[in-house]
């Protein structure tokens, strides 16, 4: 019908009602100003003055100009119709990509928020613990070393010890071997029994509570009549005496030794099995530390993926809310449009229904 509409008034545009004339009043000329100005209006005025002037019926006129307004209020109900259908899908639209920005923001953060507050510190955490246990295992290395070179020295004076001890014994069984076999001592026996204890006072010379017993003998060798059986047997007693303290000393540090060595094998077995534990949990902490490193990077993989998800849906509802605004200027002018034609429509079918319009036609008859 617009097509048809458009070439009627082409042609009809050569009939132009003369609004000049002098059958029009002042309001009825600003009446025409406003229906020339739609298109439809305008036409409407052409047509009715052509359809008048050849013969035809204002009632069927009438009927056809309502017929047209009819027809621009259905299509105008059809565009509100159809922006109505488009502001629910719009609005639809908006509320599902709201949501899913408001959803994947709380991913978002929620990845930020465990990448921050638990991956970082625990991947830290680990790092500090892995660094203590290697350190724990320097410090057991360590300790083993130095454990393992104080039994050295400590066996090495044990060693000492006992060649001191069995010198100083061997010193005294010689002085007993000649002690016995003195009955009138010749003075180089005597000298023998003397050199014999200086020997045995060189041996336990570290030895302070033996001290006092080699200077007793020494004493008493010096001073004592080896022709004496009484003296003789008062220096055999003395020999004896400090032999079986020798003995027992001999004996203690012999049995000092062997606590020291088992305390050292057990100190040993237990620096081992702390080792060996430390070792564990270094190799435990380093795959946590790994698994903590892979979590970093797919949290961060993920974090980069939601940031492209919320850009993209932030994209979409740009574009929908772009293309809402374009669709409602198109629907606001078109919507001006069809009320502008209609509301010309409707004073020009007002106009021409009034008898001055219908006198001013046949004038032009007339005057034709």
């Amino acid at each position: 019908m617009f097509k048809v509409a458009v070439c009627a008034l082409l042609v009809l545009a050569s009939t132009a009602i003369n609004v000049q004339s002098s059958i029009w009043t002042s309001k009825d000329q600003k009446a025409f100003a406003q229906i020339h100005q739609s298109g439809w209006g305008k036409f409407i005025l052409n047509f009715a003055e052509l359809h008048l002037s050849t013969g035809g019926i204002l009632s069927e006129l009438n009927s056809e100009i309502e017929k047209l307004v009819d027809e621009m209020e259905e299509e105008l109900a059809g565009v509100h119709h159809e922006f109505n259908r488009r502001t629910d899908v719009h609005n639809r639209e908006v509320t599902r990509l709201e949501q899913e920005i408001q959803d994947k923001e709380r991913e978002l953060f929620n990845a930020h928020d465990f990448f921050d507050n638990v991956l970082i510190p625990q991947g830290e955490r680990f790092a500090a613990q892995l660094e203590q246990l290697q350190e724990n295992i320097a410090q057991n290395r360590r300790t083993l070393e130095q454990a393992t070179v104080q039994r050295a020295n400590d066996h090495e004076t044990f060693e000492a010890q006992v060649v001191e001890h069995n010198d100083a014994i061997a010193a005294i069984d010689e002085c007993l071997q000649l002690l016995s076999t003195l009955e009138a001592p010749s003075l180089a026996q005597v000298k023998k029994v003397q050199k014999n204890l200086a020997k045995i006072q060189n041996s336990l010379k570290k030895h302070n509570q033996f001290q006092i017993f080699v200077k007793v003998l020494l004493e008493i060798t010096v001073d004592s009549n080896f022709a004496d059986q009484g003296a003789l047997r008062d220096i055999v007693v003395a020999f004896n005496n400090l032999r079986v303290e020798l003995v027992d000393s001999l004996n203690q540090i012999t049995a000092d030794e062997a606590d020291q060595v088992a305390e050292f094998n057990a100190q040993v077995i237990q620096l081992n099995q702390e080792h060996a534990e430390f070792q564990r949990a270094v190799v435990v902490k380093n795959a946590e530390i790994e698994a903590n490193t892979t979590k970093q990077e797919q949290t961060l993989e993920l974090i980069d993926e939601l940031d492209a998800d919320l850009a993209t849906l932030n994209g979409q509802l740009q574009a929908e809310n772009d293309d809402y605004a374009f669709a409602t200027d198109v629907y606001n002018a078109t919507v001006a449009e069809y009320n502008k034609e209609i509301n010309a429509a409707n004073q020009a079918l007002e106009l021409l229904n009034q008898p001055r319009f219908q006198d001013y036609v046949k004038s032009q008859l007339k005057g034709a």
